[in-house]
């Protein structure tokens, strides 16, 4: 089998998913245009030369419906034999991918791709497909398909969290996020110009450096009343241990709805001489798992595991992890579960404090451990995303 690299990581900021945000007046295929533009610019790319793009959507309707892979391609008019494929595998999707565009080079179907994602809260807002399983409690607990904060509530409790251990969480991350942003650490970023506001959005815009331990503190737990609704109980059920559910997850210690997109270009050995560029890292191993469906975000955990173990790997052999901030205890958990020192989890912050554009947030991610490694010169990396109902995708990169 033929090896996967990465030439290059690229993203928009993360804007407010709200009327004020910086991206928000761009529409999902002006947004991907800014990043196809610059993919091309600093690679020297020919686009001819790629033979597919996947992309990560969980909000497929409205202007983010219609295979926005492909349709995002016409817009930006890119040659007609460019295939395009949007896929969903709920906030894993951008990872999701990333693992399928490297397959079709890996298999020999593709000597060069493009993976990443697209979300944009602020014009698609989340669960406006109106999925079954979420739109319909009574069919969401007869299916164990649950909200995303009932599961981190479900963990909190099970691993006897407090709510000061989540807001520490919260805090640490928008402390490191501040900081690097304060930095230019996020060097992934291409900056985009909203004309509408008449702004150049340059950095993320999520993050609240100056919110205190004390402010989290005061913010009410935010899914008590979707816990009342059933999905407290059934969790007790299945869970006979605890006799009720830690309510711990506020709006400060979840993630924040974001606006962003992410490219990532991926290719063979053989690319390298047609863009005359080394790349810059080796996708070597990925792993896909589903967890316990009621703990709904602790797929991130269970796929670090399942690929350290597959690969005879332990937290120590690993330089630095980006793992998903799927709420404050999904950070916790992996912590614990993987012993992972602290020093090397989400050393810039995580998407509490950056923002969590669901379907491009994998591609961030990526981007943003690639460029610490190259900073820091090291070599071995891990990134990885929860999804809903238990479902989690890892990815090991190395720098070369």
């Amino acid at each position: 089998m033929r090896q996967a690299f990465i030439y290059d990581a690229i993203r928009t900021p993360r804007g407010r998913a709200k009327s004020d945000g910086g991206l928000t007046d761009l529409t999902p295929f002006e947004l991907l245009n800014v990043l196809y533009d610059a993919l091309e610019k600093r690679t020297q790319l020919d686009r001819n030369l790629v033979e597919d793009v996947v992309l990560g959507c969980v909000s497929q309707v409205g202007e983010q419906g219609g295979n926005i892979a492909k349709a995002s391609l016409l817009f930006s008019k890119w040659p007609d034999q460019v295939p395009g494929l949007t896929v969903n595998r709920y906030c894993s999707s951008g990872i999701d991918a990333i693992n399928i565009a490297a397959m079709k080079v890996m298999t020999g179907q593709a000597q060069c791709t493009i993976a990443g994602g697209i979300e944009m809260m602020s014009r698609v807002p989340m669960l406006s497909d109106k999925a079954t399983l979420f739109a319909d409690s009574e069919q969401a607990l007869r299916h164990r398909m649950l909200m995303m904060g009932s599961g981190a509530d479900l963990i909190g409790s099970l691993f006897d969290m407090s709510r000061q251990e989540v807001d520490e969480i919260a805090f640490q991350s928008q402390q490191r996020a501040s900081h690097a942003r304060s930095k230019g650490w996020f060097t992934s970023i291409i900056p985009v110009f909203n004309p509408v506001k008449d702004i150049m959005v340059r950095d993320d815009e999520c993050i609240r450096e100056k919110i205190s331990m004390a402010e989290l503190a005061a913010l009410k737990p935010y899914f008590a009343d979707i816990g009342a609704q059933g999905a407290d109980a059934l969790q007790c059920r299945e869970h006979p241990q605890l006799d009720s559910i830690r309510h711990i997850h506020t709006a400060g210690n979840s993630p924040a709805m974001a606006d962003a997109a992410s490219l990532i270009l991926i290719g063979d050995e053989s690319l390298s001489e047609k863009l005359g560029k080394k790349p810059r890292a080796r996708i070597v191993a990925v792993a896909t798992v589903c967890d316990d469906p009621l703990e709904v975000v602790s797929g991130c955990a269970k796929a670090t595991s399942t690929l350290m173990i597959n690969q005879g790997l332990s937290s120590t052999d690993i330089d630095l992890f980006e793992l998903h901030e799927a709420f404050a205890a999904t950070s916790i958990k992996c912590q614990r579960d993987l012993d992972i020192s602290h020093d090397k989890l989400n050393v810039n912050g995580g998407c509490i404090a950056l923002g969590h554009p669901m379907g491009a947030t994998g591609g961030i991610m990526t981007g943003t451990l690639l460029d610490e490694l190259e900073r820091r010169k090291l070599k071995t990396g891990i990134v990885a995303a929860s999804g809903a109902a238990g479902s989690g995708t890892a990815l090991l990169i190395e720098c070369l």
